[in-house]
């Protein structure tokens, strides 16, 4: 099975979230593929707060034994958490760990009314229960195997990369 584009499956996901999302509605992207889809996201779906960034890191339940990753970034929320709307978004679900340690994050800056989660793929293999709100497609890659988002001219790309977790 080849993997889906990425392009489309932005559209598609943007289609998914528009009948529920308000003008109001802040998305926080997690680092880094996340990030690109939320602003692409923010984009499409003509929102007005801007889009946030999390780097969860230091939120992660595994930081102990894997330490602090090189490429380590800040965490951006232009907006009041308090009250608001928001929607987590990543480029793909895996265990549902970055999730937990996102959410987690995300409670440090304040009580969100509600949070909802958005990801371009659904990998399946979860070891918490977290389910998207709003996806665009499962896909489950072989053995040995992850998928990964890659930003080049502009555009979103779909990769396999070894599964290195």
């Amino acid at each position: 099975m080849s993997l889906p584009d990425a392009e489309a499956l932005l559209a598609g996901l943007a289609e998914q979230m528009r009948p529920h999302v308000t003008p109001d509605t802040a998305l926080v992207g997690l680092h880094t593929g996340g990030v690109w889809v939320a602003q692409r996201l923010h984009a499409q779906l003509g929102l007005t707060q801007p889009p946030g960034a999390l780097d969860v890191s230091f939120y992660r339940d595994d930081y102990a034994q894997r330490g602090l990753a090189r490429d380590t970034r800040s965490s951006s929320l232009p907006f009041d958490v308090e009250g608001r709307h928001l929607v987590l978004v990543d480029d793909v679900l895996h265990t549902g760990r970055t999730v937990r340690a996102a959410l987690n994050e995300l409670f440090d800056y304040g009580r969100p009314q509600r949070v909802e989660l958005a990801v371009l793929i659904d990998r399946g293999g979860r070891q918490l229960p977290v389910a998207p709100t709003y996806c665009a497609t499962r896909y489950m890659p072989p053995d040995g195997q992850r998928v990964k988002l890659a930003q080049e001219d502009d555009r979103l790309l779909l990769r396999l990369a070894p599964d290195t977790e």
